[in-house]
């Protein structure tokens, strides 16, 4: 290192650079700058990291209570109108994110868990099983989509836009709990139904591929495939049926409501200790969020 003959000179400039990195760790991305009209992978990254800052967003735990804070606030400065939906379910309390847009018809639904889940349980090594899943692909990539959807989407539509921030998705099988609480909640909670939902899970994984969920909605699949392959992402989201899965798309489809499940189940890491940030990358969610922005924007 070649250390400049000012020494004051040296030093003042040392310390602007620390205090700028403090402010970028203090601010919270909400409160960055503007990147446009455009869905854009790198900022939707940006809101994975700062889920992944807090720690796992545990039901009940501080980092749950940070993130539901950062949603809304963030929501309402991108001009959003937004409801925490508070219910119980199976004597665990559930906080559903609602943003609304727009109103009549067509009303479609897009949501994404932002839960994590408490044991890794499918952690190869036996001995870190009791630790919980960190959550970046299972979580925070979904999360992180619809935020930027949030952010980019116009203020005028046609017709009218939910996103949905699902708590309680992710601890079935663990005693007490069961999978798809909050979603479960919000369906039942509603007096008439949108015309599709679309539930967005684990799509920020490196090496992304996304199949046909079977029991997903097959004219709204349909049209997301269309839309994604018009874009140039063919490779990505693949034609062809895969995997049956119970997701938040669930409830959904139980009460007579047209859903999909986006989902790459195809993830090494799901439900380990090792769902971390390094295993999603901003590529992927830009590949997911162009192609349902596309989708959104002729409904």
């Amino acid at each position: 290192m070649n250390v400049p003959r000012n020494r004051t000179l040296f030093v003042a400039v040392v310390s602007l650079l620390i205090v700028g990195v403090g402010l970028a760790i203090i601010f919270r991305p909400s409160s960055r700058i503007d990147y446009g009209d455009t869905f854009d992978g790198e900022r939707a990254y940006v809101d994975a990291a700062y889920q992944m800052s807090l720690g796992p967003r545990l039901p009940g735990s501080d980092a749950h209570a940070q993130a539901v804070d950062w949603m809304v606030e963030s929501l309402r400065t991108y001009g959003w109108d937004v409801e925490i939906q508070e219910a119980e379910m199976l004597s665990h309390p559930v906080q559903n994110i609602i943003a609304r847009r727009g109103s009549g018809s067509p009303w479609v639904v897009v949501g994404a868990h932002y839960d994590n889940r408490f044991v890794a349980d499918r952690d190869p090594d036996i001995e870190r099983q009791d630790e919980p899943v960190p959550g970046a692909n299972d979580g925070a990539s979904g999360v992180a989509v619809l935020m930027e959807l949030a952010r980019v989407l116009p203020e005028e539509i046609n017709g009218q836009i939910w996103l949905v921030f699902f708590d309680a998705e992710d601890n079935g099988g663990i005693e007490g709990w069961d999978w798809i609480l909050g979603s479960t909640a919000f369906v039942e909670s509603l007096d008439i139904h949108p015309d599709g939902a679309v539930v967005l899970d684990m799509i920020g994984d490196s090496d992304l591929q996304i199949y046909l969920e079977t029991n997903s909605d097959p004219q709204i699949s349909a049209e997301i495939w269309q839309h994604a392959a018009e874009l140039g992402y063919g490779d990505v989201f693949i034609n062809e049926q895969k995997f049956s899965i119970l997701d938040d798309h669930t409830p959904f489809l139980r009460g007579g409501i047209p859903a999909v499940d986006v989902i790459d189940f195809d993830y090494p890491y799901w439900h380990t200790v090792d769902d971390t940030l390094d295993k999603i990358s901003a590529q992927s969610l830009q590949v997911v969020g162009d192609t349902i922005l596309a989708w959104l924007l002729v409904q």
